[in-house]
């Protein structure tokens, strides 16, 4: 089942594309883009976006926004005109959907699109409240970003982009500073875990499993 998101201000068109999508996919809905995150937007997995909106148009929001969202972006529009087209494609619209639309063929695009997302998410990560932004390199609980040391993201970031898998406090180690790394593996890593669980804790989170005998793991469970 798919997370879709629905960003429209038009309430009977929300109600009805939530009607006719609820059975095969989660659908989150939205009446404008003010109230909606980055991190919001790249939960789900594909945003469906109204073009003319009176805060703040598609086409303004995407340009501004897009190299953030990692999702597949269709635009609900009234207009037709090959202009309007090029430009959503332009600035990196995935689709098109020309109002008014049938159910039929808004399903036939959503599954096209999923289809074809089958793929991991290059710019950013979220396992539960915990988000990793790989482009600007900083982790986040919901809105709240984590002052983390260069080693503490690099440690996290290596977790979260495998999740559940557990890793011994060597092979963090020659991760972050390779074969030649001249510390002690045993210490540095177990003392970074340690600073990182602290500023976690401070927002009641506790990702970080110990694996006893092992070494460490990102619950995906969190």
């Amino acid at each position: 089942m798919a997370k879709i998101l629905v960003i429209d201000d038009d309430i009977s068109l929300l109600q009805l594309i939530k009607n006719a999508l609820e059975y095969d996919h989660s659908i989150t809905t939205y009446t404008g883009l003010s109230s909606v995150s980055i991190r919001e937007i790249n939960k789900h997995d594909l945003l469906i976006l109204d073009v003319m909106m009176p805060e703040l148009d598609g086409f303004t929001f995407l340009k501004e926004k897009r190299r953030e969202i990692d999702i597949p972006v269709l635009f609900l529009t009234a207009k037709s005109f090959e202009q309007d087209l090029i430009e959503g494609f332009s600035i990196g619209a995935d689709d098109y959907i020309v109002k008014p639309f049938s159910v039929k063929e808004l399903r036939y695009r959503i599954m096209a699109h999923i289809r074809r997302e089958n793929r991991t998410k290059s710019n950013m990560i979220h396992i539960g409240n915990i988000f990793c932004d790989f482009i600007v390199r900083k982790i986040y609980v919901n809105e709240a970003e984590i002052n983390m040391t260069s080693t503490e993201y690099e440690i996290c970031s290596l977790l979260m982009r495998n999740p559940n898998r557990v890793f011994t406090k060597d092979e963090i180690y020659e991760k972050l500073f390779g074969f030649d790394g001249m510390g002690d593996a045993e210490t540095t890593i177990r003392e970074r875990i340690k600073e990182i669980r602290k500023k976690f804790k401070i927002y009641e989170e506790e990702p970080i499993k110990t694996v006893w005998g092992v070494g460490y793991q990102w619950e995906k469970n969190q």
